[in-house]
């Protein structure tokens, strides 16, 4: 992929041969400054006309089959199927049981989590920071996939990584109070905080819903500053994307 081309990477998962995802990576936007190069979010501030050049862009050279359902994400749990919607829906998760629909979720240092079963027929997309975490939203969004957990497959896409994901300890206690096997998600730092860690507190989550499969984590959006937008590392700056959907007929 040249330079000038959008970037991203594809979750290594034994996902069906028909279900696609990806993650997008900053490169081959056309975005300046702090938003440089493919932020594909239009809520924070960037120009609005290359935004869509970069939403246009990513949908030619990956063949997506469609306009993916842009959210409007609040850190809640509501979970939208996507498969005849058309406007952007306040939400922070997707589900598909339609070819050529696309689930999408934007994120900064949140955690992006897609979801397919092993049949092929149904895929979702969650937005899941600590408090989507917290509230359940990836109880809501196994549930509105609608079979059994131990049938689905998941995926954990960049995040911030536990380092650099300082806690006080009211959010420890939230989730300590909703299950006490969350400390080892914890580390005490000097400061009297804590660091957590988003994808342990997500794999336990997983785990507790009944799936198996569960695959990624280990990226570093904080650090990686080369190819992940992070919030907490500049407060004004883009957003990756985390798109999945099903080949087949175009939408």
């Amino acid at each position: 992929m040249t330079s000038s081309s959008p970037a991203w990477l594809q979750p290594d998962w034994p996902a069906p041969a028909n279900v696609r995802a990806l993650t997008t990576l900053r490169g081959g936007g056309v975005s300046q400054g702090e938003f440089a190069s493919l932020n594909l979010a239009l809520h924070v501030n960037d120009d609005p006309a290359a935004v869509v050049e970069n939403r246009r862009r990513l949908i030619a050279a990956a063949d997506i089959p469609s306009e993916p359902l842009w959210l409007e994400q609040v850190h809640g749990t509501d979970v939208v199927a996507v498969d005849h919607r058309t406007s952007i829906v306040r939400a922070d998760a997707s589900v598909s049981r339609r070819p050529g629909r696309v689930c999408a979720i934007m994120t900064a240092d949140c955690l992006p989590v897609v979801f397919c079963d092993v049949g092929g027929t149904r895929v979702a997309a969650a937005h899941a920071g600590w408090r989507g975490l917290a509230d359940g939203v990836l109880a809501k969004t196994v549930a509105a996939l609608d079979t059994a957990p131990g049938q689905l497959l998941a995926w954990m896409g960049p995040a911030i990584e536990q380092a650099a994901f300082e806690v006080g300890p009211e959010v420890r206690e939230r989730f300590m109070a909703q299950d006490p096997g969350s400390d080892s998600a914890f580390v005490p730092n000097a400061r009297g905080r804590w660091q957590a860690d988003l994808y342990g507190l997500a794999r336990q989550e997983l785990t507790r819903l009944g799936l198996a499969g569960i695959y990624g984590g280990g990226f570093e959006c904080f650090a990686d500053s080369a190819r992940f937008f992070s919030y907490r590392r500049n407060a004004r700056t883009g957003r990756m994307a985390t798109l999945i959907w099903m080949d087949g007929a175009r939408a």
